[in-house]
This record gives C-alpha cells, sequence and structure tokens, in this order.
C-alpha cells in the first residue's frame, strides 16, 4: 500500500511534501488526480484531528505558516500573484483577507479555508489614525 492514515508529525510533512510535488507536476494525469485527492483527504483529517492552530486568528494562523515553511512575506506575495504591500498589511491587521486571498492561502499550505475565513480584528488605516 502507497499511502497510509498519518500517524505521525514526520509522515504529514512527507505526505505534504510529496503533495506540492504532484500539484505543481505536468502533465496532471488522472491517476496523479487520484493521488492528489487521497492526500489531501489524508492530510486534511490529520490537520482536523491534530491542529495545533485553533487558538490562532486568521492571521497569527498566517504568520506560524510563513514562520514554519521558512518563508517571507516576499516570497508569499509571489506565490499568491499579489503585491508585498498587500501581504505586509494583512500581516499587520491593516486589511482583512479577501476570498481569493485566502483560496490561495488554503491551496498553497493544503489547509481548508475555514481556517482562514474566520472573523478576526483588522484595523483600517482611519482607525489607526484616530487612536
Amino acid at each position: 500500500m502507497k499511502y497510509r492514515v498519518i500517524n505521525s508529525d514526520t509522515l504529514y510533512e512527507h505526505y505534504c511534501d510529496v503533495l506540492e510535488k504532484l500539484v505543481f507536476s505536468s502533465p496532471i494525469t488522472p491517476e496523479i488526480q487520484d493521488e492528489i485527492n487521497l492526500l489531501t483527504l489524508l492530510i486534511e483529517t490529520y490537520d482536523k484531528q491534530n491542529s495545533h492552530f485553533r487558538n490562532l486568528d486568521p492571521v497569527q494562523l498566517l504568520k506560524s505558516l510563513l514562520a514554519e515553511h521558512k518563508m517571507k512575506a516576499a516570497d508569499l506575495a509571489r506565490k499568491l500573484h499579489v503585491s508585498e504591500g498587500l501581504i505586509s498589511d494583512i500581516l499587520k491587521y491593516k486589511k482583512g483577507m479577501s476570498k481569493k486571498t485566502i483560496r490561495g492561502i488554503s491551496e498553497l499550505f493544503k489547509m481548508q479555508q475555514e481556517a482562514f475565513n474566520r472573523p478576526y480584528a483588522a484595523t483600517s488605516t482611519n482607525e489607526l489614525t484616530q487612536s
């Protein structure tokens, strides 16, 4: 059997690496798509059962993921095809995450969109200057 239920962080990280390579492979055949779907299901199941991110707001979660993947805001901006300024504003709570940004972050980090689509306090520029 090629894949099994994830029971450790090591196996989880390995499957995430395999999934990332498959997603960015070309061409994606029906067999590769089946493998992607299976790995996604295994990873999401492990995430739900072992998520240590539940208490983090979406920005804290994003910061944690960036640190864990040794990525900078500029790296994330490039991967999402958005400006560095937008990512910087999100990380500083100046702007909220759009549906498109949430979708991109979720796909990139192989997480459910719900993890980033939760309320949190974003501070607008006007609120900053009025305080």
